[in-house]
């Protein structure tokens, strides 16, 4: 069996629905908050064998371990401007433990979901090397959760007989439908064309740095599951921490362009400020260093933000399309 964790969230659910149509479905356990409603309508009940509540994955790994192959431990709370240390530590850092403590004990292969967030400012780079993990510092307590997760599990003597921590860049593409401020900017520019026929972007509040110039490394779904599927179906790979981007920073400005040309509207392109709450935590550059995954094989080519705007935008969203 397949145990896959945040089933029902936006990356969890595009994984489901892959597995299933790889002909897998009868052996995905899916696991999430089955009390969520609203993310219900991500997945079908024919693209999963069984669901567990996550409040009850501990008990359900302990009677049945042994029949499961594979974690895909996808679920965390993924709010960056929420405060609580205390929820990160329960729902990210100990639950991950706790995930991580069976695959060991019943030998089972692990790919778990790290994050970009742990890069910080990119101070030390963007590099998914495990000697610069402890020199991290994330800007918020969602990036410090997956931090202080990849550093224990890098102290670890013991683990499952393969693992892999994956370093999500900026994901965007069907199925954030219900992650309202934390979805993409893509999803927003969308919907905010739709209705005013214009996009306001965040103003640059850096010097050198000028209005919608600031970029981020923007990874398309359909990607992200072709790594994921590389990762659980070549027992060569080494463990270890992967950085899951393009390896090409874009702009926003590039993105919001995109974004007007899939939708065929003329621009119209304004700036606002970056909310307070926000701002002096705000990432004006990413781009994950993809050399080490390449190293391990995985040649495929990356969707261009172009194209794969273009398909998120007339596959999915004007036909409010499921993946």
């Amino acid at each position: 069996m397949i145990v896959v964790t945040g089933a029902l969230g936006f990356i969890g659910s595009c994984v489901v629905a892959d597995l299933a149509r790889q002909g897998l479905a009868d052996q995905i356990i899916a696991v999430d908050d089955w009390s969520q409603s609203r993310k219900l309508i991500n997945i079908k009940k024919e693209h999963y064998h069984a669901s567990v509540d996550r409040t009850d994955l501990d008990q359900w790994l302990t009677d049945n371990r042994q029949q499961v192959s594979l974690i895909l431990h996808i679920g965390a709370r993924t709010d960056t401007t929420e405060p609580d240390r205390e929820l990160f530590n329960r729902l990210n850092l100990d639950y991950s433990k706790m995930v991580w403590r069976h695959a060991t004990a019943a030998q089972i292969r692990l790919i778990y979901a790290s994050s970009a967030a742990t890069y910080g400012l990119g101070e030390h780079g963007y590099v998914d090397s495990h000697e610069v993990v402890s020199k991290l510092e994330p800007l918020n307590e969602y990036g410090w959760s997956k931090q202080w997760f990849d550093q224990w599990v890098l102290e670890q003597s013991e683990t499952p007989p393969y693992w892999a921590g994956m370093k999500f860049f900026n994901v965007y593409g069907p199925n954030e439908y219900h992650k309202s401020r934390m979805a993409s900017v893509i999803f927003h520019t969308y919907h905010q064309v739709q209705k005013t026929g214009a996009m306001k972007l965040f103003r640059s509040h850096k010097e050198g740095i000028d209005n919608g110039h600031q970029s981020r490394d923007f990874i398309y779904i359909k990607d992200l599951v072709s790594i994921i599927n590389f990762l659980r179906m070549h027992p060569n790979v080494k463990s270890g921490l992967y950085n899951l981007g393009t390896g090409q920073a874009r702009s926003f400005l590039d993105l919001a362009k995109a974004t007007f040309k899939a939708m065929d509207v003329a621009e119209d392109i304004s700036f606002i400020d970056t909310p307070a709450d926000i701002r002096d935590k705000y990432q004006y550059f990413t781009e994950a260093d993809m050399t080490k995954l390449k190293s391990q094989g995985y040649d495929k080519p990356f969707y261009s933000l172009e194209d794969g705007v273009a398909d998120y935008v007339k596959e999915y969203l004007s036909k409010n399309l499921y993946y």
